[in-house]
């Protein structure tokens, strides 16, 4: 009998420049497929799921235009059995196949489906890699090893050096490898940023199937104007926005916030990347020939700080993924058990920072990494919420979010749920900071400058009875000492107003 092979894509490997797809085999057969198994294992933004069937469709359009033999399973297909296994078992026994082939997933929970599924099988199987990373899955755990802390800036500079990215030689090509403190800068009062670049795509069937098959989803979609990139040509499209008309800013106001802008000068480019659409090394070199065209208009601070985000912060969190998973996900530092307040699905709380970041997840199932951090994040460490929660709305409700990138980000960057693995610090804030950076707070129901009574900013008594709470487990720490010594020059009947008032906050939660 002919050799007959099934080769399984997973719905974040959209990759039209794999070998795979170098010639047309017709002994090969792809499958793609939409499953419950992917839609319910959290609540989905209605616009992720959406997002990812309409590229998923997509890709399948493009294997069929290049005359690859194709299977796709939509999610209401009455012969789509909703799980991997299952489906893969029905298709190997049908067609009669005699190898089973897929590439590498980058989550651990379909890593281990995969791999006790070939394990089990009466035929072949090989598995392949993704070839989008700048690095292999153990990479990092071999850059570290013995190494008791995992610092993300040494990897970066390895990534550089090993990939030639900004460098000249083993040195960085300006003599600086960091631009961190450039970037940093609150929007002007009067600045309008620039609007961002969305699709008109029509998902109208995907939305139909959806209800259909009843799944629980959050957030809002306009069907009929499906705003994110859907295939390979829109990415690019997207990408060559954000190097033309976001990069000369893209670094400087990289960590600024203001109400009704969701955009502002960020590339939005992570689900165009996570589904593997575009690759990291195009969008750098995108970046980089932007910067040598037009030097004087892009500023060299703007281009090192977008790459460290794809070649050091993306790279380095899925190494820790795959090193810490999946002891990983369990982790809890500060023993936080709270539920996540109402308000974080419906974005209804009197608190402008929280409002805006809220409605406008549920919105656009987008925000820009300091709102996720510095906003949604640092109130639901300073609520004491369960990280499992956290975890379960950020996955959630972000179009771009997979677990290898969300937990590690969530778990650790926000949370500290990981001890300091990721972070040197928890990431936790008064009114100040977010003042500083943003637009907020003038027009706030609360208070920045009051700390205790009517209309305090709930921020300002939440982070010290934060660090009073946890002083045991932080104290310790270099990065955070000075805190301690502020708190400790207190007055003991101010350290009590504060605590007093974090403790009414915390009772009242919902209502804030």
């Amino acid at each position: 009998m002919a050799d007959k092979t099934l080769r399984l894509i997973l719905g974040d490997q959209l990759n039209c420049k794999h070998s795979w797809f170098e010639t047309t085999d017709h002994s090969i057969t792809y499958v793609i497929m939409e499953i419950r198994i992917e839609t319910d294992y959290t609540t989905h933004h209605i616009q992720k799921i959406a997002g990812f069937f309409a590229a998923m469709r997509h890709f399948s359009n493009f294997l069929e235009s290049k005359k690859h033999q194709c299977i796709y399973l939509n999610i209401n297909d009455k012969d789509n059995l909703q799980s991997l296994e299952a489906n893969l078992s029905f298709l190997i026994q049908r067609d009669h196949y005699t190898k089973f082939e897929y590439q590498l997933p980058d989550e651990y929970r379909v890593d281990l489906i995969l791999k006790k599924f070939t394990s089990q099988l009466a035929i072949a199987s090989k598995v392949y890699d993704t070839e989008h990373f700048f690095s292999t899955r153990d990479e990092l755990a071999k850059f570290f090893e013995g190494k008791k802390t995992f610092l993300m800036e040494s990897f970066y500079r390895a990534m550089r050096k090993k990939h030639q990215v900004l460098m000249s030689g083993d040195n960085p090509m300006t003599g600086q490898w960091n631009y961190d403190e450039e970037n940093r800068k609150k929007l002007p009062k009067n600045h309008k940023p620039t609007a961002p670049l969305v699709f008109t795509n029509n998902v109208s069937d995907i939305m139909d199937a959806i209800v259909q098959t009843d799944i629980k989803t959050m957030g809002v979609i306009d069907k009929t104007n499906f705003i994110w990139p859907v295939n390979r040509d829109q990415s690019l499209e997207l990408l060559a926005y954000f190097t033309t008309e976001c990069l000369p800013l893209f670094g400087t106001y990289q960590d600024a916030m203001i109400p009704d802008e969701w955009s502002l000068y960020h590339s939005r480019l992570s689900f165009s990347l996570n589904t593997k659409m575009i690759a990291p090394a195009e969008v750098i070199e995108a970046a980089i020939a932007a910067w040598q065209k037009e030097p004087e208009r892009i500023a060299y601070n703007q281009l090192e700080g977008f790459v460290r985000q794809i070649i050091g912060w993306r790279e380095y969190m899925r190494g820790i993924y795959w090193l810490k998973m999946p002891e990983y996900a369990t982790l809890n530092f500060f023993n936080h058990k709270e539920k996540l307040p109402d308000w974080y699905w419906t974005g209804k709380t009197k608190m402008n920072c929280l409002k805006d970041a809220i409605t406008q997840s549920l919105t656009f199932a987008y925000a820009h990494h300091i709102q996720r951090l510095m906003i949604t994040g640092n109130f639901a460490l300073l609520a004491g919420t369960d990280p499992d929660e956290v975890d379960a709305w950020y996955l959630g409700i972000y179009i771009d979010a997979l677990d290898w990138v969300e937990i590690t980000n969530t778990r650790g960057m926000s949370q500290f749920a990981d001890g300091g693995i990721v972070g040197t610090k928890p990431y936790v804030s008064s009114a100040a900071y977010i003042d500083k950076m943003s637009h907020y707070c003038g027009t706030c129901f609360y208070n920045k400058a009051k700390k205790t009574g009517d209309r305090a900013c709930p921020f300002n008594s939440l982070y010290w009875n934060f660090y009073d709470k946890q002083e045991a487990k932080l104290a310790h720490n270099p990065r955070i000492g000075m805190m301690y010594k502020v708190w400790h020059k207190m007055k003991p009947e101010d350290q009590t107003a504060l605590l007093e008032q974090a403790n009414y906050y915390l009772k009242n939660i919902n209502e804030l």
